[in-house]
Order: C-alpha cells, then structure tokens, then sequence
C-alpha cells in the first residue's frame, strides 16, 4: 500500500501547507480564491463529463443513476449527518463544505480507483503517485480556502484506496472501460456539483447524490448474470 500511504501523506502535507498560506491573507483575497476554485471544480466535473461520455456503452444510463441514487440518498440525508457531524467545529457549515468537495476531488477519480488495484495485482504505483502529486496540489488550494480540517479527507481517502486495494483480486476483472467511464461520469456531475455551491450558485447537496455510484456496477452485474454481456 506504499502508493496509497504516499497519497495520505501528501494530503496531509497539503493541507498543512496551505492552512499556514491562508494566515494574513485579507477577506477580499479569499474570496476570490474561493471563486477561483468554484470555477476550477466546475471546469474539472465538465472535463471529467465530457471526457468519459464516449467511453459509456448506455449514454442513458447515469441520468438514472443520478435519479435513483439522490433519492435514495435525499431519504438517508446523507448530507444533512455529515453537516451535523461538524456543526461543533469552528466554522463547521464552511468546513463541511470544503470538506465534501475535497473527498470527492480526491476519491472520485480514475486514478484513485484504477492506483490501488494496478498497485495490488501488478505492484505498480505509477497511478498512485500521480495521483498524490495532484492531491498535494489541491490539498493546499482548498486547505487554505477552507482550513487545516481538509486534512480529515486524507483518512477518507485511506479508508476507500485501502478497501479497493484489499478486495483489487475480486473487482478487477468488472472495473470495464465502460463501467469506469459512467463512474467517471458520475464524478464529474459531483464536482460541478460542488463548484456551483462553492459560487454559492446553488446548493445542490451533493453528498446526497453518492448512492448513485452503486447503480452501474448493479446495471452491469445483472446485465452479466442475464444476458452474459
């Protein structure tokens, strides 16, 4: 799990980093960093968006996944306990916010899905590595937007590459082109998701969407056991 543990320290370094680059820095500056990264979260979820459309074999597919999951997900209200989770913490709205949009940059990504298993089967952490070069990035980006309290996201990220790294032998051979391009997909609508509400544009509750990531590999494992495809 060396590429994984590389990933973690990075993002802990990150947001070390940039909770002491955001000391000094007057009001107007960090809002227009945070309309900055609005801006950025959005221009990666179109990216992410537009670059894995053509991978997908059913186009229609995730707009049922963002469907059934966000009701499911509006029923569990999944984003209502993750804000109560931090609504003792200073500034916790804020925090909870910064907070979701880093667990979803940093763990909702080809690279952070395909690292541990090529990591596992092949003991190969190219994926990992690069993956922790951007995280660091983008750790010190929101960390000084939102604070030291980015840093919880590295244990996120811990929890889910380690859980994909131990069980890489059994989802390897499903992780298809087509059904990482609707996940990529799904993650894309997560971050302009995320980047309308750092603009303060819309609330979307985008931690409510996350059950939809459960709905492709459902749709693929039945169209396998049924039809063999």
């Amino acid at each position: 799990m060396l590429g994984t543990i590389v990933n973690v320290g990075c993002i802990l370094t990150g947001s070390i980093v940039g909770s002491f680059v955001s000391r000094g820095i007057k009001e107007n500056y960090k809002t227009a960093l945070f309309d900055g990264l609005g801006l950025a979260t959005v221009g990666l979820g179109v990216n992410a968006f537009v670059g894995n459309i053509p991978k997908v074999t059913y186009p229609v597919l995730f707009i049922a996944s963002i469907a059934i999951g966000t009701i499911i997900g509006t029923y569990l209200d999944i984003d209502g306990y993750f804000h109560k989770l931090l609504e003792k913490a200073k500034g916790g709205s804020r925090l909870a916010e910064g907070l979701s949009t880093a667990i979803l940059l940093f763990c909702i990504g080809t690279l952070s899905i395909l690292g541990p298993i090529e990591s596992r089967l092949n003991g190969n952490n190219t994926y990992l590595f690069t993956n922790a070069t951007l995280d660091f990035v983008s750790s010190i980006i929101l960390s000084s937007a939102y604070g030291i309290g980015i840093a919880i996201a590295a244990l996120v990220l811990f929890c889910w590459q380690g859980s994909i790294y131990l069980f890489a032998g059994f989802i390897a051979p499903y992780m298809t082109p087509a059904l990482m391009g609707e996940i990529s997909v799904l993650g894309g609508i997560f971050l302009m998701s995320s980047g309308l509400g750092i603009l303060q544009i819309r609330d979307c509750k985008t931690l409510n969407m996350l059950p939809s990531l459960l709905v492709p590999p459902v749709f693929y494992g039945l169209m396998h056991l049924l039809f063999g495809v």
